[in-house]
């Protein structure tokens, strides 16, 4: 007996195809971004030394924690859209604008990696806001506000502990 293959029902939300396409593809380097960004971050909760330790520990557990659970809201949203959410490191490195840490670095270069990782996560989705505005999806640009707003006050509060 033959199988037939399965065809997966049309998707008439309001948002053309080829829209739904670009913006799943934004999205899917936003994704990118952040596990990039929850990596790194959980690396230097693991790695931080010095007289800030315990500070910058727990930090960078909040920051990880609250990282984790938007990787979960941004796949969604593009299997929402009808596209499959990239899933592997291969297609991180690939699609993200931030680049991975080597070593073990200073407290205070970690405080740095991490607010230009920040700040680029918060860049990468602002990108998206114009196709987003343009094809009418509300749901998406409700989550580019979240992140950008999380990204760009967490960016400024470890700014915050550079100054002298």
């Amino acid at each position: 007996m033959n199988a037939k293959k399965r065809k997966t029902p049309s998707i008439d939300i309001g948002i053309s195809a080829g829209a739904r396409e670009k913006i799943a593809q934004g999205l899917s380097a936003l994704l990118a971004d952040s596990y990039t960004l929850y990596l790194m971050t959980h690396n230097f909760h693991w790695n931080v030394t010095g007289p800030d330790f315990n500070s910058l520990h727990q930090m960078f557990m909040v920051q990880y924690t609250e990282q984790w659970n938007a990787l979960d809201v941004i796949a969604e949203r593009i299997r929402a859209l009808g596209h499959p959410a990239p899933g592997t490191y291969k297609e991180f490195v690939k699609l993200a604008s931030i680049k991975e840490v080597e070593g073990v670095p200073s407290a205070n270069a970690m405080i740095r990696h991490l607010v230009a990782a920040q700040e680029a996560t918060a860049r990468t989705a602002r990108k998206l806001f114009a196709l987003v505005d343009a094809a009418n999806d509300q749901p998406t640009a409700d989550v580019l506000t979240q992140r950008m707003e999380m990204h760009e006050k967490t960016a400024w509060m470890l700014r915050s502990l550079l100054e002298p």
